[in-house]
């Protein structure tokens, strides 16, 4: 019997032990609970800005052609000139058109000659009053074919059409030029027009926030520098370019130092003021797929994931939706935990979170 008693003490102290063990386990496993940092999203009005790559034109650009044949005899503006509406800039050789003229003159006086004698005669009933009339239509197309000849003559010299700044010349004094040759093109940049093409979620929101209203907008130029000038929204396509999903917008910027020229690249500037939106840092997100998800730890210290839509991404944060108010994020060791993980939590105040965030941007 002693050797049975043995064998059962012996049992007995073993089971003993391993509930010990186990007891003892579980009680370490509970306190390695790792502490990380959580904090909760923060409603606040936030300024949005984007920037758009844009091309810059003249609110007019235009091609100079030759309007008439000829040898160009007269160049009286230079490349880069700013030229006066009116002002004289080309003249081709006019001595055809002169020549013409004269002709065309004197047929005019022959026919009217021509009325007169007639005229006379119809008094005296030796001509019918039909011949007058023929006699008078051929004066009335004389006079046509003289303000024809004359016209054309004018068409050999070219003024400006508008107050504007010269191209580059496409052809020299002495050319020969056919009708429709170009001889250069010509500005006008008092008024800049910026084209910029912007999504259709954006232009949704652009079309919900300003209502018809009209949206001010800054220009970057190449160098980085902002325009001096503030730029307004003044129209858009009619339609989007199913290529790109996108639809062009255009600004009207004053240019009165002459800075900007038709041609040159840039990027729109535009803030949009976002009221009431759920902000929440970066650095609190991770992704799936395409998708972003957070940690959210409940009361208990249980981690589980949500998924969130970014609505807009600004420096160090983002503006989603998808959260509440109270859900308690984690904001550091993301990469340690799992779904189902238990945490202990070091609440931070969202304020100063953001705060912190702003300093390290900087």
């Amino acid at each position: 019997m002693k050797p049975l008693r043995r064998v059962i003490a012996s049992t007995l102290a073993l089971v003993t032990v391993a509930a010990s063990a186990g007891c003892e386990a579980e009680a370490h496993a509970h306190e390695e609970r790792i502490s990380l940092r959580v904090t909760t999203p923060v409603r606040q009005g936030t300024e949005l800005t984007t920037e758009y790559v844009a091309q810059i034109r003249a609110i007019q650009h235009i091609e100079v052609r030759a309007l008439e044949r000829g040898y160009l005899e007269g160049v009286f503006v230079d490349e880069g000139q700013v030229v006066k509406a009116g002002q004289k800039m080309f003249q081709l050789m006019p001595r055809i058109y002169q020549a013409e003229v004269h002709k065309e003159e004197a047929e005019a006086q022959r026919a009217g000659l021509e009325y007169n004698n007639t005229r006379a005669l119809a008094d005296k009933s030796i001509v019918s009053q039909n011949e007058l009339a023929l006699s008078k239509v051929g004066v009335q197309r004389a006079e046509a074919q003289l303000e024809l000849a004359r016209a054309h003559r004018g068409l050999t010299e070219i003024r400006a059409p508008f107050t504007g700044i010269m191209g580059r010349f496409s052809a020299r004094q002495g050319s020969l030029l056919d009708e429709g040759d170009l001889l250069t093109t010509m500005s006008d940049n008092s008024t800049i027009w910026v084209y910029f093409n912007v999504s259709e979620a954006e232009y949704l929101r652009f079309k919900a926030e300003k209502d018809g209203g009209k949206e001010t907008v800054q220009l970057r130029m190449a160098d980085g520098a902002l325009f001096s000038e503030k730029g307004v929204v003044e129209t858009m396509a009619a339609d989007f370019d199913n290529e790109t999903g996108t639809i062009a917008f255009r600004a009207a910027f004053k240019n009165p130092d002459g800075l900007l020229r038709h041609g040159e690249t840039g990027k729109i500037v535009m803030t949009s003021h976002l009221e009431n939106a759920l902000v929440i840092p970066q650095a609190s997100t991770f992704d799936i797929l395409d998708r972003k998800f957070v940690y959210v730890v409940d009361g208990e210290g249980k981690v589980g994931s949500k998924a969130v839509t970014v609505v807009a991404e600004l420096p160090q944060i983002f503006v989603v939706e998808g959260l509440g108010d109270t859900d308690q994020l984690l904001i550091e060791g993301l990469r340690k935990v799992h779904e189902g993980s238990e945490i202990k939590v070091a609440i931070q105040d969202p304020l100063e979170v953001l705060k912190h965030l702003q300093v390290d941007a900087e």
